[in-house]
């Protein structure tokens, strides 16, 4: 990994390594990377000797968006349960850091919203799969956030909210 380097860090999206920096914590000076995430424009520390660990990714490539479309497009999976056995299985594949589970929990809650509302923690799970999935995608295809959300949307085919 390098400056420049365009990754993604799990169940926070996708972002640019903009520096590395030496901090003292606890006595201990290490060195972090300086992670900048376009979408609410955050900045993270990232300790350079735990990348692994943490799960830090490669962003997907240009082909592998066809990838991501057939994953939107498809049938809805019916998680089984309550909406807290739904909750903890999509919050799992979250975890992952695969665009692909982010796609199909942006999907099937997105459907599932329009059916009938979501609880308030599924909602949270939402917006932080379309966030996963749209950081990434702003990257690989070179789009605005607002380009990609509106893409995203008619692939799952879930009509634009309207904002007051």
């Amino acid at each position: 990994m390098k400056i420049g380097d365009k990754v993604v860090y799990p169940m926070h999206g996708a972002g640019e390594i903009v520096g590395v920096e030496e901090n003292e914590v606890g006595g201990v000076v290490s060195s972090y990377y300086v992670f900048r995430l376009p979408m609410g424009d955050m900045k993270l520390m990232l300790p350079v000797d735990k990348i692994e660990e943490i799960g830090l990714r490669e962003l997907i490539t240009p082909a592998q968006v066809e990838e991501v479309i057939a994953v939107l497009q498809a049938e809805t999976e019916q998680i089984q349960g309550s909406w807290n056995k739904r909750f903890h299985t999509n919050l799992e594949r979250l975890k992952t850091g695969d665009i692909l589970d982010a796609a199909s929990v942006a999907r099937n809650l997105s459907r599932q919203n329009n059916k009938k509302k979501i609880s308030s923690g599924e909602k949270r799970l939402l917006d932080l799969s379309r966030q996963l999935l749209i950081s990434e995608l702003v990257y690989v295809c070179n789009k605005t956030p607002e380009e990609i959300t509106e893409w995203v949307d008619e692939l799952i085919d879930v009509p634009q909210e309207e904002e007051n």
